[in-house]
């Protein structure tokens, strides 16, 4: 479903992402994981199209989209759900969703759908239609902005730490969620620097360091990792 051959993400002389290689197949759960500034959001970008890539090659359900423009990028059938969520504030939760299924604008019967599909993956956020997007909570947004992602009917979905600045409870919902959309046959792609949870994910995943993939495994194996262990678990 996604391959990456050796891209690399650049701000001017500085490599975000270095000469990274991965590959996600049909309905897997992948993660990748890493400290904070190890480049994980700037490949999610590169891949997205939100930063150009400075060389490699990214290919999407058999489409190179390596030089294609992000807006066109939805039609080979990704979508990403932000790091910080990037609700737009001054809209209703219902805006917001309907904003994401843009794409859709022609089948107004279909984005409908599409909504109540993310009202029942989200209950709270049928309770909150109507509320400015930039009064809910911390879990609510994060909702918000993955049922958004989710408008498009996207093939492959890619979350840019989900869990950031939520409580512990709001967390085990999120990745409940990710379960579910897994049954699904959903693809997704994960960054997350929650590790514990996200390799209890995953079907297979990848460690980002210095913005080089530096171990790769199943989810299970990387768990059970002694350097894995001490270095993200909180385990010596």
């Amino acid at each position: 479903m996604l391959k990456l051959e050796s891209v690399s993400v650049s701000y001017g002389a500085i490599e975000a992402a270095r000469h990274v290689s991965i590959n996600v197949a049909v309905g897997e759960v992948v993660t990748i994981i890493g400290a904070n500034g190890a480049g994980k959001t700037s490949l999610l970008k590169g891949i997205v199209g939100l930063e150009p890539v400075s060389s490699g090659s990214i290919v999407v359900d058999g489409v190179n989209v390596t030089n294609m423009a992000a807006h066109k990028r939805l039609s080979v059938g990704m979508a990403l759900s932000p790091e910080g969520r990037g609700v737009f504030a001054d809209q209703s939760v219902r805006d917001n969703l309907l904003l994401g299924g843009y794409s859709q604008r022609g089948d107004m019967a279909a984005m409908e759908k599409s909504i109540e599909d993310g009202y029942q993956l989200f209950p709270r956020l049928r309770e909150r239609q109507e509320q400015l997007a930039g009064t809910l909570s911390g879990g609510e947004q994060q909702m918000l902005a993955i049922a958004r992602a989710l408008m498009s009917k996207p093939r492959l979905l890619l979350l840019d730490e989900p869990s950031l600045g939520l409580a512990p409870l709001v967390i085990k919902d999120i990745f409940r969620t990710i379960r579910a959309l897994r049954e699904t046959g959903l693809t997704i792609l994960l960054v997350e620097q929650m590790a514990n949870q996200a390799l209890a994910v995953a079907d297979r995943a990848y460690v980002l360091e210095t913005g080089r993939i530096t171990l790769e495994g199943t989810g299970q194996e990387l768990l059970k990792n002694p350097q894995i262990r001490a270095s993200y678990l909180g385990a010596h």
